[in-house]
């Protein structure tokens, strides 16, 4: 079974820096408002992009192989806290945007539908603690 270790350190103030398994290094920090420098990502708002990331990674491979190109490609992601505390996302949107010349839109919501519902490891943990809704939109130039 596969692991994975990420190491976190406190850098100042609020700051910490934290690695992935390949050593990459991103700063994580808090607003001003919440006694931080807002420096770096914060916590929550890093789950969001690592949705993203994960989900997008699966659609660019799955349209490479389908030998389906487009000429850009985006997520936007929303989460929406709950009131009380702990506060967690309990209701998460993920639009895929898709912007090209005669994009092919069955093999663009193929790829998608694969990574909501089978490669994407994120999107399986959000649904464990929020409801997830996905929306695919298609701009052609």
């Amino acid at each position: 079974m596969a692991s994975h270790t990420v190491t976190t350190v406190w850098k100042e103030n609020m700051q910490f820096e934290t690695d992935n398994p390949s050593g990459h290094k991103v700063l994580i920090d808090t607003s001003e408002e919440n006694g931080g420098n807002n420096s770096g990502l914060g916590p929550k708002a890093m789950m969001l992009s690592s949705l993203a990331g994960c989900s997008g990674l699966d659609v660019v491979s799955l349209l490479k192989k389908m030998r389906t190109s487009v000429n850009d490609f985006k997520m936007e992601v929303t989460g929406e806290l709950t009131e009380e505390h702990p506060k967690y996302y309990d209701k998460v949107t993920v639009d895929y945007h898709f912007y090209g010349d005669n994009l092919d839109e069955d093999k663009i919501n193929k790829a998608v539908k694969l990574s909501i519902d089978k490669y994407c490891g994120v999107m399986e943990m959000f649904r464990k603690f929020a409801e997830v809704k996905t929306t695919t939109h298609f701009h052609n130039n």
